[in-house]
């Protein structure tokens, strides 16, 4: 049971308070409620940009680390189609130092030329290496857009191509910024060796005074559902084939949701899984193959995808998968089984709960959602699903007329 307090602040910042005084050190974490999914499609990538610019020093703090490793504390990022979240840890003693840095770069980011065309450089190589010059590392530039065909979630977080990043404009930039990064489309979780009260206080004292920002409506273009099979077959100097299978699945929000991830959890979680025992071990067609959810906050895909051995047809690993995902629509999970998974999500559950920074995170995320309430009945979800819900979401989902298939052939 993780317990908190939360507040907000009249400028719209939602503030979620969780007290531990079993250790001498704070987190504060914020969620900022933007991702590439609200990007305009002539200007990709901008989210993952900003995750860049956010450490390029403020106004009034040209240099973002210095001052908090002064202080014993580090820093860290992430971008996703969804959201964009900052952290930092620290010792609870210098809690100040946090709120001081976060609220100085969300009410007056430095906007220059010099540090756009540093950041834009650092991005550009990124998107060299980890995705044009990596093998498989473009998978994503190819499947997203396979998969759908209205949603911006047809494009990678890195962007759809170099060209977006490059040809940044301040203009475009500043007003990025001042659409998404404001206290209304904030979420802090200060976590750790800290009060209510404290919190209050630095609360209003750093943030209370920012602006709110507008408020804007969300009007994304939803997809619909699959029901064409789609393919694409690359050559590409990769050192195997390999087989990607993405299938559309529902929202982070839906109640299948559990469902789906635990079926990822029957194919692919540990050398006893389905795909791994049979496709691996047993038949020896794949050197490794996986099932996962991306876990959208609009509609998701399953992705299953494996290298076949050297002597095997990608014609006749697909089949190998195909196989193994009818067998969930034909038969239910035994009981056994479907425990097993349960019992290892259970246990990954109890785990996250005894870091500080991932239940910072996971609170952040589950107030996104609705309510962060919902972090202490999220085991309960995956513990009462049922064999016969299993089979049910698994008949919806593996469809040929549901399945977008890129296969990599090595040159």
């Amino acid at each position: 049971m993780v317990k908190f307090n939360r507040f907000t602040l009249d400028n719209g910042l939602r503030v979620i308070v969780h007290e531990d005084n079993t250790t001498p050190m704070a987190v504060v974490n914020i969620l900022y409620d933007v991702g590439a999914r609200d990007e305009n499609p002539e200007q990709t990538g901008f989210a993952h940009l900003f995750e860049h610019l956010m450490f390029g020093g403020s106004v009034n703090i040209p240099d973002y680390d210095e001052p908090l490793q002064r202080v014993g504390g580090e820093n860290n990022a992430f971008t996703s189609n969804d959201i964009t979240n900052y952290y930092i840890t620290l010792p609870s003693a210098n809690i100040e130092t946090a709120f001081w840095l976060e609220s100085d770069r969300m009410l007056s980011l430095a906007f220059s030329e010099k540090s756009l065309e540093v950041q834009r450089n650092v991005v550009i190589e990124e998107f060299k290496q980890r995705y044009l010059n990596q093998p498989y590392g473009d998978v994503w530039l190819k499947l997203r857009p396979l998969v759908y065909k209205n949603h911006s979630y047809r494009w990678a977080t890195i962007g759809k191509e170099i060209s977006h990043i490059s040809d940044a404009k301040i203009e475009d930039v500043k007003a990025f910024f001042k659409k998404h990064y404001n206290p209304q489309n904030a979420i802090m979780v200060v976590g750790g060796d800290v009060t209510v009260e404290q919190v209050k206080q630095l609360s209003e004292k750093w943030f209370g005074p920012i602006p709110a920002g507008e408020k804007y409506h969300r009007d994304l273009p939803q997809e619909p559902e699959q029901h064409d099979e789609r393919r694409e077959t690359v050559t590409a100097k990769v050192p195997l084939n390999n087989v990607y299978i993405a299938l559309q699945t529902g929202t982070r929000t839906d109640d299948n949701y559990y469902i789906t991830e635990l079926i990822t959890d029957i194919l692919s979680r540990g050398n006893s899984s389905r795909l791994y025992r049979n496709l691996v071990k047993e038949k020896q067609i794949f050197s490794d193959v996986h099932a996962y959810i991306t876990g959208s906050l609009d509609k998701g895909m399953m992705v299953i995808e494996g290298k076949p051995l050297q002597n095997i047809t990608t014609e006749t690993a697909e089949a190998a998968i195909w196989e193994q995902l009818e067998k969930l629509n034909d038969e239910q999970v035994p009981a056994d089984e479907l425990t097993k998974v349960k019992n290892k999500t259970e246990s990954t559950m109890v785990f996250s709960e005894m870091s500080l920074l991932e239940k910072a995170m996971n609170l952040a995320f589950f107030e996104l959602l609705g309510d962060a309430e919902a972090i202490n009945s999220e085991t309960g979800k995956y513990t009462a699903v049922t064999a016969e819900q299993i089979q049910e979401t698994a008949r919806s989902i593996f469809r040929r007329d549901n399945s977008s298939t890129l296969i990599y052939l090595a040159e």
